[in-house]
């Protein structure tokens, strides 16, 4: 049983946005401070991604630990009502995360996803937030075509 009223959750849900979350403000933010300049939600490049590095050919995603299910993460927990609806946009989710993935591969375009726990944790440990630019940097400069933060 839900604890709010059904117009209440509808309030709550509607306020969820798809652009310009906290988590990729905050990326983004970091990104431009380093130097990096990109573009927001290409329509050119596939799955949208929230960050688009041009000269790097990469797509950076800031993934929701909640809405695409990283697993071990005490954000990803599965709400007590409407198990099975909430199940099935789960899986078609993670489905279409991987579609996007082998699409950008296939054309060759670098992918990066960054978990939203992981910029929370950047936000209160600056030592982890170097790390952790520090591997996206040399990310950016390798061959590798995927790499999860």
């Amino acid at each position: 049983m839900d604890i709010v009223t059904p117009e209440q959750r509808s309030k709550n849900m509607a306020a969820i946005r798809s652009k310009d979350t906290k988590p990729e403000v905050y990326f983004r933010k970091l990104l431009f401070a380093k130097g990096y300049r990109y573009s927001l939600n290409s329509k050119k490049v596939p799955g949208h991604p929230d960050i688009y590095l041009r000269k790097y050919n990469t797509a950076v995603f800031i993934h929701g630990c909640f809405w695409h299910r990283h697993e071990g993460c005490e954000f990803t927990y599965m709400p007590k009502s409407r198990i099975e609806f909430w199940q099935n946009k789960f899986e078609a989710n993670r489905k279409r995360d991987f579609v996007v993935r082998n699409e950008l591969r296939e054309k060759g375009i670098k992918c990066l996803v960054v978990w939203e726990c992981s910029v929370k944790k950047m936000q209160k440990d600056e030592e982890f937030q170097i790390r952790l630019l520090d591997k996206v940097v040399a990310f950016l400069t390798s061959e590798d075509s995927f790499m999860e933060l």
